[in-house]
């Protein structure tokens, strides 16, 4: 991966209402996830053929402490471990994120098990087609994958690794972060201006990461992470998850707070704009008070189904993106980044 280069002409800047001007970044959710099953080198390439800025590998860490991509810890509804005989007694029951959850863990299977696996599509409303044709990829073959084709292709290939679970691994003895940066570092990737971003739902590991790495760090949010006054559109609060990691320092209770530490903040998407039971989507100033507070705002996550937008979108997913390319949102996920990129691409033109 070469350095980010994201300088625009001054025109071209005038279009976007973003932190710094600059055109929002497609981040590849899980890859090209929209078709191909999720976190695979086919979705990552798919996606990286799209032209998209930033792939996204969620990271969970294998018994023997190897990085690999799954978007949970569990294994059971993105590969199928389900029905392999071999593997059943492997079946268990772990506190995650406060609940006993019983299922195949990452965490319970050696690298070598992990390879024997095959991928599969876990959304019902997508094609099957691709089930059982490709493997769980390491860390180390994503950032294979990303570092040939961004010198295959001349372009900076972003990378967006997601640290799932934090607590959860690090009560397992299996820490995410340095095996990370570890694997980072390695490749002369741990410095700034390397357009990588890593992310976390959780707070702690942030900060832990924090003197650790000079590049940008994002405080994920669900939904239930930002508290609004009585008008619905302002935050007066934030409240991060603590699942036992007692590794940063205080949790944070305002974007001020995180500015601290992270310098974006990846909230879900309606908590931009909000579904409170009216005919049209409530506007909130959430990228507002973002942007004074200095941080960016990448928001989760955009699909093309017609069941995962709301009304006022008329069924057409580039409505959605217009809408927030006015809010001035500084990056998007999506599953399907041709479409985020076909949407920037005409907003550019306007």
């Amino acid at each position: 991966m070469g350095e980010s280069t994201q300088a625009q002409s001054p025109a071209a800047n005038e279009k976007w209402a973003t932190l710094d001007g600059a055109p929002p970044v497609i981040i590849a959710h899980r890859g090209a996830s929209g078709y191909r099953p999720e976190h695979t080198l086919a979705s990552y390439l798919l996606a990286i053929e799209f032209g998209a800025d930033y792939v996204e590998p969620d990271l969970v860490a294998t018994r023997d402490g190897h990085l690999i991509a799954r978007h949970e810890p569990l294994l059971d509804d993105t590969t199928d471990v389900k029905s392999r005989p071999e593997f059943a007694a492997r079946r268990s029951a772990k506190t995650l994120d406060g609940k006993e959850v019983t299922g195949f863990y990452a965490s319970d299977f050696t690298l070598a098990e992990i390879r024997q696996l095959r991928a599969v599509q876990p959304n019902p409303e997508r094609s099957k087609e691709y089930d059982g044709k490709f493997t769980v990829p390491t860390f180390e073959e994503i950032l294979d994958l990303v570092q040939q084709e961004s010198a295959r292709r001349g372009r900076p290939i972003g990378l967006y690794p997601e640290t799932k679970h934090p607590g959860f691994h690090l009560a397992l003895g299996l820490p995410l972060e340095d095996r990370l940066l570890d694997a980072l570092n390695r490749r002369g990737l741990n410095k700034a201006g390397t357009p990588i971003f890593i992310q976390s739902f959780e707070s702690a590991n942030l900060q832990y990461l924090r003197p650790k790495t000079p590049l940008p760090l994002v405080q994920l949010m669900d939904e239930g992470s930002l508290i609004y006054d009585a008008s619905g559109k302002r935050v007066t609060s934030v409240l991060i998850p603590d699942f036992g990691d007692h590794r940063g320092g205080a949790r944070p209770t305002s974007l001020a707070d995180v500015a601290k530490y992270a310098n974006a903040i990846g909230p879900w998407k309606r908590q931009i704009l909000r579904d409170v039971g009216q005919p049209a989507l409530l506007t909130t100033t959430v990228i507002e008070q973002a942007h004074q507070a200095g941080l960016r705002v990448h928001t989760y996550t955009f699909r093309n189904e017609p069941a995962t937008l709301a009304p006022e979108y008329r069924n057409d997913p580039l409505n959605e993106y217009r809408r927030f390319f006015e809010l001035g949102i500084d990056g998007v996920f999506s599953d399907f980044s041709d479409t985020a990129l076909k949407a920037r691409a005409e907003w550019r033109s306007r």
